[in-house]
């Protein structure tokens, strides 16, 4: 069946879905909910998945981009947690999305700040990262081991870190995922190619065990999706849907910084956070030039926002411990823009950074299976165990090696961003620009994105408003004025995939 989603397929199944009983209604299209969409539907079972916004509206979008090993679990003994993580990193390199996932390098570098026995302890955690690696059967040319480096060496991969004093750094290796947005519309694409009825912009306003009563949010019109089994997979919006839910949700905040603001960087950083142990943020390079740099772990109190925002209290943190490394610190008139997302941590005691990062699937009396938990990097058995708790008859679950949409590591000849973000479709995207060659023009100036990206988006990845294109099919959002630049194209882009 073909993965594309767009209006026109939107209207024809959500007539589809109001005159049948499906076997599973996922509500939430974040990763874990395109997770359960895709688990059931390549299961042969039937599927209806709503989100009343859009694909990665929420939580997904708002990540470091990292599909880590779990390292910060060991380090808190939670050893099921890390090889999970692990195993699910593994799967999404060598299996099922290796255009859009891919090893990272990282520094930490060793500055006054840094004692000889962190830096050992340090790299005791990076060695047993790399035999979490060993145990999930990721193979080392996919993912390379930790070394040590001399400082003439890791001034070269981040010149913009202090010389004085720095005895070297620690270089490991890590999973990261080009853009979470996009890994989430590749997720729900594919689940639409074995049959999903994927419908944005349908809220759910009430669900039971068997149903859903929702309101198109284009429309206004209400009507009720049957089914024999319901996921909640609503992330930290769980417990609006299902009371007996209770989350304890935590913000993290990045920073989004212009390209070159940091100077040219061929690694990302581990930054230490004082008197935190073994806590550390985060320099995150993008392929689009700009850098991200997080995060906090803040308990939010208080109703949870549609969209979280990043408290100035939480910019400062992080220019404070970026400042820490840098020989010139950044200023806050050089951030460009900051974004927070919120965790869904399931309720406990002591504060939100020493909450487990482990997932449950919950059972309401009335029969919804609501998953919350977890993370970006173990969506995938995240999803599985929530279809395999609806205890609906099916085979087991393979998307442990089902490639998404695209799943490619190569494309000759073609740019390698496209490649990056589309993989075995970059050349159909560069077709568009090849056949129409106002299509080719960037969307603003300094961004690599192009009017034909756009159009793509409209035409087979479900962008309904311009929002979807610049907040998640791309990441032009981020940072407002180059928003409000593109917001033209972006709305052009409509009449043109007509």
């Amino acid at each position: 069946m073909d993965s594309s989603l767009n209006a026109a397929r939107r209207a024809r199944e959500l007539g589809e879905v109001r005159e049948r009983v499906v076997d599973v209604l996922v509500v939430g299209l974040g990763a874990t909910g395109a997770g359960a969409a895709l688990d059931a539907a390549s299961r042969g079972l039937s599927v209806a998945a709503i989100d009343a916004y859009d694909l990665a509206f929420g939580t997904s979008r708002w990540s470091s981009k990292l599909i880590h090993g779990g390292l910060r679990y060991l380090a808190r003994g939670q050893v099921g947690v890390a090889k999970e993580s692990a195993v699910e990193r593994g799967v999404l390199l060598r299996h099922t999305a290796p255009h859009l996932v891919q090893a990272h390098p990282y520094l930490l570098a060793m500055t006054p700040r840094v004692s000889r026995t962190q830096a050992r302890l340090a790299m005791t955690g990076y060695r047993l990262g790399d035999a979490l690696r060993t145990a999930a059967g990721t193979p080392r040319r996919l993912l390379p081991g930790p070394s040590r480096i001399p400082a003439e060496r890791a001034l070269d991969l981040v010149p913009s870190l202090d010389p004085e004093g720095l005895r070297g750094a620690l270089l490991s290796w890590d999973g990261r995922v080009v853009d979470d947005a996009r890994l989430v519309v590749a997720i729900a694409r594919t689940a639409a190619a074995h049959g999903a009825r994927v419908l944005t912009r349908c809220r759910a306003l009430a669900l039971t065990g068997d149903s859903g009563l929702v309101r198109d949010e284009l429309t206004g019109e209400e009507f009720t999706i049957r089914a024999k089994a319901v996921v909640n997979a609503t992330g930290v919006w769980a417990g609006g849907l299902v009371p007996e839910v209770e989350l304890r949700p935590s913000r993290g905040t990045h920073l989004v910084l212009r390209p070159g603001t940091l100077g040219p960087l061929k690694a990302g950083l581990h930054v230490p956070i004082p008197d935190a142990g073994n806590r550390f943020a985060l320099v995150l390079p993008q392929l689009d030039g700009r850098v991200y740099v997080g995060l906090t772990d803040e308990p939010l109190d208080g109703p949870v926002p549609e969209v979280p925002e990043a408290p100035e209290s939480d910019v400062s943190f992080l220019l404070d411990v970026l400042g820490s490394v840098l020989a010139t610190p950044v200023r806050r008139d050089q951030v460009a823009g900051a974004y927070a997302g919120l965790r869904p941590l399931l309720a406990g005691g002591g504060g939100t950074a020493d909450l487990s990062r482990r997932h449950a699937v919950l059972r309401s009396p009335d029969g919804v299976v609501t998953v919350v938990g977890g993370k970006l990097t173990t969506y995938r058995r995240m999803a599985e165990d929530a279809i395999d708790a609806t205890g609906l008859p099916a085979p087991r679950s393979s998307t442990a090696r089902l490639p998404l949409v695209g799943a490619a590591r190569s494309g000759d000849g073609l740019p390698p961003r496209l490649v990056r973000r589309y993989g075995s479709e970059a050349a159909a995207v560069q077709d568009l620009g090849a056949r129409e060659p106002e299509l080719r023009r960037p969307v603003i100036d300094g961004q690599p994105t192009t009017l034909a990206e756009l159009v793509w988006a409209v035409r087979h990845e479900g962008a309904l408003v311009p929002d979807d294109l610049l907040d998640r099919r791309t990441r032009i959002g981020l940072i407002p004025e180059d928003r409000a630049a593109a917001l033209p194209t972006a709305e052009a882009a409509f009449g043109i995939s007509e």
